[in-house]
């Protein structure tokens, strides 16, 4: 604040006082005091004023700035969450091919040992295998039934042929485990033959001793 410095009247000695003009240098010293506040008042107002002006800016900077921070954190966000939803399609497309191989691989290999079995079979057996085979037929065609799918719409032709390879691959996993079975039992059953083999050939070299000491 600036006042500015006036000296106080000063009275001369032996003259005259004159009032009037105590009281009007006063009233002037007063009006400039009075004027030196209003114009400091004016300029902190100023002042206030520019720094309320930049701590609006600086608080519509500093909310531009997050706003920005938002956007690109969302960004980022919805990238990874797109490269994730790629990379959980693509294991999921990977583990269904795989999932097909395998399943093609057991019914071609099902198909390959059902067919060497049946001409090993047809081979011993000849006529009497057609005979049982024509029995197979014969069942099968008795337990098989008509679709009836005429009156379904697209929806449910849809859920039945889903229905329908959900019930073959069924079957195909109950071939693969019966043949899987039968393979272990003939594999048991060759055990068990050497094994008897086996315990004949050591009774024969027994008694081949024993007569060998008879003879001696």
């Amino acid at each position: 604040m600036f006042v500015p410095n006036i000296a106080a009247p000063k009275i001369p000695e032996g003259d005259k006082v004159d009032f009037d003009d105590i009281h009007r240098k006063r009233q002037e010293k007063d009006l400039q005091e009075l004027q030196s506040l209003i114009e400091a008042h004016f300029i902190q107002r100023k002042k206030d004023e520019e720094e309320l002006v930049a701590l609006v800016n600086r608080i519509e900077k500093r909310r531009t700035e997050r706003a920005e921070q938002h956007r690109i954190r969302a960004e980022r966000e919805k990238e990874r969450q797109a490269k994730l939803n790629a990379e959980k399609e693509r294991k999921d497309q990977e583990e269904q091919k795989k999932k097909q191989d395998d399943e093609a691989k057991k019914k071609k290999a099902l198909t390959y040992q059902y067919g060497t079995s049946t001409q090993k079979t047809d081979g011993r057996r000849g006529t009497k295998k057609q005979t049982e085979r024509e029995k197979k037929k014969k069942i099968l065609a008795e337990r098989r039934k008509g679709l009836n799918i005429d009156h379904l719409n697209e929806e449910r032709l849809k859920d039945k042929a889903r229905e329908l390879w959900q019930w073959l691959m069924e079957l195909e996993a109950q071939k693969f485990d019966l043949g899987e079975k039968l393979k272990r039992q003939k594999y048991d059953v060759n055990q068990l033959l050497c094994r008897v083999q086996d315990h004949q050939s050591g009774k024969g070299r027994g008694k081949a001793k024993v007569s060998a000491g008879r003879l001696r």
